[in-house]
Protein backbone atom coordinates (compact mmCIF):
# COMPACT_ATOMS: atom_id res chain seq x y z
CA UNK A 1 0.00 0.00 0.00
CA UNK A 2 1.43 3.37 -1.02
CA UNK A 3 1.35 6.33 1.36
CA UNK A 4 -1.16 8.09 -0.86
CA UNK A 5 -3.39 5.01 -0.61
CA UNK A 6 -2.97 5.13 3.15
CA UNK A 7 -4.05 8.76 3.17
CA UNK A 8 -7.15 7.82 1.18
CA UNK A 9 -7.82 5.08 3.74
CA UNK A 10 -7.60 7.80 6.41
CA UNK A 11 -10.49 9.60 4.75
CA UNK A 12 -12.46 6.35 4.63
CA UNK A 13 -11.96 5.81 8.36
CA UNK A 14 -13.59 9.18 8.95
CA UNK A 15 -16.57 8.33 6.77
CA UNK A 16 -17.51 5.15 8.63
CA UNK A 17 -20.17 5.28 11.35
CA UNK A 18 -18.59 4.47 14.72
CA UNK A 19 -17.71 0.82 15.36
CA UNK A 20 -19.21 -0.66 12.22
CA UNK A 21 -16.54 -2.33 10.14
CA UNK A 22 -13.86 -2.76 12.77
CA UNK A 23 -13.47 -3.41 16.47
CA UNK A 24 -14.37 -0.35 18.53
CA UNK A 25 -12.48 0.91 21.54
CA UNK A 26 -15.74 2.38 22.77
CA UNK A 27 -16.86 6.03 22.67
CA UNK A 28 -16.44 6.39 26.42
CA UNK A 29 -12.72 5.57 26.32
CA UNK A 30 -10.74 8.64 27.46
CA UNK A 31 -7.96 9.89 25.26
CA UNK A 32 -4.64 8.74 26.74
CA UNK A 33 -2.95 12.07 25.97
CA UNK A 34 -4.72 15.30 26.90
CA UNK A 35 -1.91 17.75 26.45
CA UNK A 36 -0.68 21.31 26.19
CA UNK A 37 2.48 22.51 24.43
CA UNK A 38 3.69 25.88 25.68
CA UNK A 39 6.88 27.81 26.35
CA UNK A 40 8.44 27.24 29.75
CA UNK A 41 7.89 30.16 32.11
CA UNK A 42 10.54 32.75 32.81
CA UNK A 43 12.18 32.49 36.24
CA UNK A 44 9.93 35.20 37.70
CA UNK A 45 6.86 33.40 36.36
CA UNK A 46 7.37 29.97 37.93
CA UNK A 47 4.96 30.63 40.79
CA UNK A 48 2.29 31.88 38.40
CA UNK A 49 2.81 28.83 36.20
CA UNK A 50 2.43 26.45 39.13
CA UNK A 51 -0.86 28.14 40.01
CA UNK A 52 -1.88 27.77 36.35
CA UNK A 53 -1.21 24.03 36.54
CA UNK A 54 -3.23 23.75 39.76
CA UNK A 55 -6.19 25.95 38.79
CA UNK A 56 -6.47 25.43 35.03
CA UNK A 57 -4.69 22.31 33.80
CA UNK A 58 -5.45 19.76 36.52
CA UNK A 59 -9.22 20.53 36.68
CA UNK A 60 -9.35 20.08 32.89
CA UNK A 61 -7.62 16.71 33.23
CA UNK A 62 -4.58 17.78 31.23
CA UNK A 63 -2.04 15.02 31.78
CA UNK A 64 0.79 15.94 29.39
CA UNK A 65 2.76 19.18 29.24
CA UNK A 66 5.35 19.80 26.53
CA UNK A 67 7.51 22.66 27.81
CA UNK A 68 9.66 24.48 25.29
CA UNK A 69 12.80 25.15 27.30
CA UNK A 70 15.54 25.31 24.66
CA UNK A 71 18.44 27.21 26.29
CA UNK A 72 16.44 28.88 29.04
CA UNK A 73 18.04 26.71 31.73
CA UNK A 74 21.22 27.12 33.80
CA UNK A 75 23.15 24.36 32.05
CA UNK A 76 26.35 23.35 33.82
CA UNK A 77 27.57 21.03 31.06
CA UNK A 78 27.64 23.98 28.64
CA UNK A 79 27.08 27.22 30.54
CA UNK A 80 28.01 29.14 27.41
CA UNK A 81 24.63 28.11 25.99
CA UNK A 82 22.53 29.58 28.80
CA UNK A 83 20.07 32.31 27.90
CA UNK A 84 20.36 35.65 29.66
CA UNK A 85 17.68 34.79 32.22
CA UNK A 86 17.63 31.00 32.64
CA UNK A 87 15.54 28.81 34.89
CA UNK A 88 17.47 27.44 37.84
CA UNK A 89 17.62 23.76 38.70
CA UNK A 90 15.57 24.45 41.83
CA UNK A 91 12.84 26.13 39.76
CA UNK A 92 12.76 23.21 37.33
CA UNK A 93 12.33 20.83 40.28
CA UNK A 94 9.45 22.97 41.59
CA UNK A 95 7.70 22.62 38.23
CA UNK A 96 8.44 18.90 38.00
CA UNK A 97 7.35 18.14 41.57
CA UNK A 98 4.07 20.02 41.17
CA UNK A 99 3.38 18.30 37.84
CA UNK A 100 3.97 14.90 39.40
CA UNK A 101 1.64 15.77 42.27
CA UNK A 102 -1.07 16.74 39.77
CA UNK A 103 -0.59 13.69 37.54
CA UNK A 104 0.89 15.71 34.67
CA UNK A 105 3.86 14.39 32.69
CA UNK A 106 6.30 17.10 31.68
CA UNK A 107 8.09 16.55 28.36
CA UNK A 108 10.91 19.11 27.94
CA UNK A 109 11.63 20.41 24.45
CA UNK A 110 14.82 21.68 22.86
CA UNK A 111 14.61 22.42 19.15
CA UNK A 112 17.02 20.17 17.32
CA UNK A 113 18.06 20.27 13.66
CA UNK A 114 15.75 23.11 12.54
CA UNK A 115 14.61 26.34 14.18
CA UNK A 116 18.16 27.45 14.96
CA UNK A 117 17.28 31.05 14.11
CA UNK A 118 14.23 33.26 14.16
CA UNK A 119 13.77 36.11 11.69
CA UNK A 120 16.92 38.22 11.97
CA UNK A 121 18.33 36.56 15.09
CA UNK A 122 20.45 33.43 15.26
CA UNK A 123 19.67 30.98 18.07
CA UNK A 124 21.98 30.29 20.98
CA UNK A 125 23.52 27.12 19.55
CA UNK A 126 24.66 28.74 16.30
CA UNK A 127 25.57 31.97 18.09
CA UNK A 128 28.08 30.10 20.23
CA UNK A 129 29.02 27.43 17.69
CA UNK A 130 28.67 29.03 14.23
CA UNK A 131 30.61 26.12 12.74
CA UNK A 132 27.49 23.98 13.22
CA UNK A 133 25.52 26.10 10.74
CA UNK A 134 24.20 24.12 7.74
CA UNK A 135 24.27 27.32 5.67
CA UNK A 136 27.06 29.57 6.99
CA UNK A 137 27.13 31.51 3.72
CA UNK A 138 23.53 32.65 4.10
CA UNK A 139 23.33 35.68 6.36
CA UNK A 140 20.25 36.59 8.36
CA UNK A 141 18.58 39.75 7.07
CA UNK A 142 18.21 42.77 9.32
CA UNK A 143 14.58 42.97 8.24
CA UNK A 144 13.09 39.54 7.74
CA UNK A 145 10.49 38.91 5.04
CA UNK A 146 8.93 35.75 3.67
CA UNK A 147 9.25 34.61 0.96
CA UNK A 148 12.82 35.59 0.25
CA UNK A 149 15.38 34.68 -2.39
CA UNK A 150 17.28 32.32 -0.07
CA UNK A 151 14.18 30.40 1.00
CA UNK A 152 15.14 31.29 4.57
CA UNK A 153 12.64 30.61 7.32
CA UNK A 154 14.85 29.21 10.07
CA UNK A 155 18.42 28.00 9.96
CA UNK A 156 19.39 24.39 10.71
CA UNK A 157 22.46 22.86 12.26
CA UNK A 158 24.43 20.43 10.12
CA UNK A 159 23.50 16.90 11.23
CA UNK A 160 26.80 15.58 9.86
CA UNK A 161 29.07 17.94 11.79
CA UNK A 162 31.31 15.67 13.90
CA UNK A 163 30.93 17.72 17.10
CA UNK A 164 27.28 18.83 17.11
CA UNK A 165 25.81 15.80 18.90
CA UNK A 166 28.41 15.88 21.66
CA UNK A 167 27.13 19.35 22.55
CA UNK A 168 23.39 18.96 22.07
CA UNK A 169 23.17 15.55 23.73
CA UNK A 170 24.94 16.88 26.82
CA UNK A 171 22.34 19.64 27.02
CA UNK A 172 19.46 17.22 26.45
CA UNK A 173 20.73 14.78 29.09
CA UNK A 174 21.16 17.52 31.69
CA UNK A 175 17.68 18.92 31.06
CA UNK A 176 16.08 15.48 31.19
CA UNK A 177 17.81 14.68 34.45
CA UNK A 178 16.74 18.01 35.98
CA UNK A 179 13.08 17.36 35.14
CA UNK A 180 13.26 13.64 35.86
CA UNK A 181 11.52 13.24 32.51
CA UNK A 182 10.78 10.02 30.64
CA UNK A 183 10.17 11.61 27.22
CA UNK A 184 11.88 14.38 25.27
CA UNK A 185 10.52 16.56 22.46
CA UNK A 186 13.13 17.39 19.82
CA UNK A 187 11.04 19.72 17.67
CA UNK A 188 12.31 18.81 14.16
CA UNK A 189 9.58 20.86 12.44
CA UNK A 190 9.80 23.25 9.49
CA UNK A 191 13.26 22.09 8.44
CA UNK A 192 13.74 24.04 5.21
CA UNK A 193 17.54 23.86 5.15
CA UNK A 194 18.75 20.27 4.83
CA UNK A 195 21.24 18.70 2.40
CA UNK A 196 22.05 22.23 1.33
CA UNK A 197 24.41 22.52 -1.66
CA UNK A 198 26.62 24.97 0.25
CA UNK A 199 27.25 22.54 3.12
CA UNK A 200 30.59 20.72 2.67
CA UNK A 201 29.21 17.63 4.42
CA UNK A 202 25.53 17.50 3.40
CA UNK A 203 25.69 18.63 -0.21
CA UNK A 204 24.39 15.92 -2.53
CA UNK A 205 22.93 13.84 0.29
CA UNK A 206 19.36 12.52 0.27
CA UNK A 207 17.29 14.87 2.49
CA UNK A 208 15.05 12.01 3.60
CA UNK A 209 18.01 9.88 4.66
CA UNK A 210 19.60 12.79 6.48
CA UNK A 211 16.37 13.54 8.33
CA UNK A 212 15.67 9.90 9.18
CA UNK A 213 19.24 9.37 10.37
CA UNK A 214 19.05 12.41 12.63
CA UNK A 215 15.74 11.28 14.14
CA UNK A 216 17.19 7.80 14.66
CA UNK A 217 20.38 9.12 16.25
CA UNK A 218 18.43 11.23 18.75
CA UNK A 219 16.02 8.36 19.45
CA UNK A 220 18.85 5.88 20.01
CA UNK A 221 20.61 8.23 22.41
CA UNK A 222 17.44 8.68 24.47
CA UNK A 223 16.70 4.95 24.40
CA UNK A 224 20.00 4.26 26.15
CA UNK A 225 18.45 5.89 29.23
CA UNK A 226 15.02 4.33 28.66
CA UNK A 227 13.55 7.59 27.33
CA UNK A 228 11.15 8.21 24.44
CA UNK A 229 11.45 10.68 21.56
CA UNK A 230 8.59 12.96 20.46
CA UNK A 231 8.81 15.11 17.31
CA UNK A 232 6.53 17.28 15.17
CA UNK A 233 5.33 15.38 12.12
CA UNK A 234 5.25 17.91 9.27
CA UNK A 235 8.54 16.84 7.63
CA UNK A 236 7.17 13.28 7.26
CA UNK A 237 4.14 14.27 5.15
CA UNK A 238 4.33 14.60 1.37
CA UNK A 239 3.17 18.17 0.82
CA UNK A 240 2.70 17.70 -2.91
CA UNK A 241 0.81 14.39 -2.99
CA UNK A 242 -1.49 15.48 -0.17
CA UNK A 243 -1.90 19.06 -1.35
CA UNK A 244 -1.06 20.28 2.17
CA UNK A 245 1.93 22.34 1.04
CA UNK A 246 5.30 23.37 2.43
CA UNK A 247 4.44 24.45 5.98
CA UNK A 248 2.36 21.67 7.52
CA UNK A 249 4.04 19.15 5.22
CA UNK A 250 7.26 18.81 3.23
CA UNK A 251 8.06 19.72 -0.34
CA UNK A 252 11.84 19.40 0.12
CA UNK A 253 11.86 15.61 -0.09
CA UNK A 254 12.12 14.69 3.58
CA UNK A 255 8.74 12.91 3.62
CA UNK A 256 10.18 9.50 2.66
CA UNK A 257 11.87 9.43 6.06
CA UNK A 258 8.54 8.26 7.51
CA UNK A 259 9.46 4.73 6.45
CA UNK A 260 12.92 4.80 7.99
CA UNK A 261 12.51 6.21 11.48
CA UNK A 262 12.05 3.91 14.50
CA UNK A 263 8.44 2.95 15.15
CA UNK A 264 8.55 4.02 18.81
CA UNK A 265 9.00 7.72 17.97
CA UNK A 266 5.83 9.61 18.93
CA UNK A 267 4.56 11.96 16.22
CA UNK A 268 2.87 15.27 17.05
CA UNK A 269 0.72 15.90 13.99
CA UNK A 270 -0.02 19.63 13.82
CA UNK A 271 -2.53 21.27 11.50
CA UNK A 272 -3.88 24.73 12.19
CA UNK A 273 -6.13 25.92 9.35
CA UNK A 274 -7.88 22.67 8.35
CA UNK A 275 -8.52 19.35 10.07
CA UNK A 276 -6.28 17.20 7.91
CA UNK A 277 -6.68 13.43 8.58
CA UNK A 278 -2.94 12.71 8.50
CA UNK A 279 -2.98 11.17 11.98
CA UNK A 280 -4.32 8.07 10.25
CA UNK A 281 -1.36 8.12 7.86
CA UNK A 282 1.07 7.95 10.79
CA UNK A 283 -0.96 5.26 12.57
CA UNK A 284 -1.10 3.14 9.43
CA UNK A 285 2.68 3.46 9.23
CA UNK A 286 2.91 1.93 12.72
CA UNK A 287 3.65 5.18 14.54
CA UNK A 288 1.86 6.56 17.60
CA UNK A 289 0.41 9.99 16.95
CA UNK A 290 -0.91 12.97 18.91
CA UNK A 291 -3.13 15.46 17.05
CA UNK A 292 -2.20 19.11 17.66
CA UNK A 293 -4.45 22.14 16.98
CA UNK A 294 -3.76 25.84 17.51
CA UNK A 295 -5.92 28.95 17.30
CA UNK A 296 -9.05 27.96 15.33
CA UNK A 297 -11.67 26.46 17.69
CA UNK A 298 -13.69 24.93 14.86
CA UNK A 299 -10.62 23.22 13.46
CA UNK A 300 -9.65 21.92 16.90
CA UNK A 301 -13.13 20.48 17.48
CA UNK A 302 -13.04 18.82 14.05
CA UNK A 303 -9.64 17.33 14.87
CA UNK A 304 -10.99 16.01 18.17
CA UNK A 305 -13.90 14.37 16.35
CA UNK A 306 -11.48 12.87 13.83
CA UNK A 307 -9.38 11.39 16.62
CA UNK A 308 -12.43 9.84 18.27
CA UNK A 309 -13.71 8.41 14.98
CA UNK A 310 -10.33 6.94 14.11
CA UNK A 311 -10.01 5.32 17.53
CA UNK A 312 -13.56 3.94 17.39
CA UNK A 313 -13.41 2.68 13.79
CA UNK A 314 -10.04 0.94 14.02
CA UNK A 315 -8.98 -2.47 15.21
CA UNK A 316 -7.41 -2.62 18.64
CA UNK A 317 -3.79 -2.38 17.47
CA UNK A 318 -4.43 0.58 15.17
CA UNK A 319 -6.72 2.34 17.61
CA UNK A 320 -4.01 2.36 20.26
CA UNK A 321 -1.76 4.45 18.03
CA UNK A 322 -4.12 7.45 18.19
CA UNK A 323 -2.87 8.76 21.52
CA UNK A 324 -5.02 11.87 21.81
CA UNK A 325 -4.82 15.65 21.50
CA UNK A 326 -2.35 18.37 22.47
CA UNK A 327 -3.25 22.06 22.23
CA UNK A 328 -0.36 24.21 21.07
CA UNK A 329 0.34 27.74 22.34
CA UNK A 330 2.88 29.91 20.51
CA UNK A 331 3.22 32.84 22.85
CA UNK A 332 5.16 33.41 26.07
CA UNK A 333 3.63 31.55 29.00
CA UNK A 334 2.93 34.70 31.03
CA UNK A 335 1.00 36.26 28.15
CA UNK A 336 -1.18 33.19 27.68
CA UNK A 337 -1.82 32.82 31.41
CA UNK A 338 -2.65 36.52 31.59
CA UNK A 339 -5.34 36.11 28.97
CA UNK A 340 -6.74 33.12 30.85
CA UNK A 341 -6.78 35.08 34.09
CA UNK A 342 -8.50 38.09 32.54
CA UNK A 343 -11.04 35.97 30.69
CA UNK A 344 -9.88 37.27 27.31
CA UNK A 345 -11.44 35.60 24.30
CA UNK A 346 -10.25 35.34 20.75
CA UNK A 347 -6.62 35.16 19.76
CA UNK A 348 -3.87 37.02 18.03
CA UNK A 349 -1.11 35.66 15.87
CA UNK A 350 1.23 33.76 18.12
CA UNK A 351 -1.36 32.84 20.77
Amino acid sequence: MTRLQKLLLAFSLLSLPPATAMMSTGPADPLPVRGLAIAAPAPDGVGEFITFMEDELAPRRVNTLVLRVDYNFEYTSHPELRSENPLTREQVRQLADKAEELGIEIIPQVNLLGHQSWHGSVGKLLEVYPEFDETPGIELPEEYEWPNEDGLYCKSYCPLHPEVHRIVFAVVDELMEAFGARAFHAGMDEVFYIAHPDCPRCAGQDPARLFANEVTRIRDHLAEQGRTLWIWGDRLIDGRATGIGEWEASINNTHRAIGWIPRDVVICDWHYERAEPTAALFALEGLSVVTCPWREPEVALAQLEQTRLMRENSNEALSGRFLGMMQTVWTPAHRFIGKINTGATGGEAGD
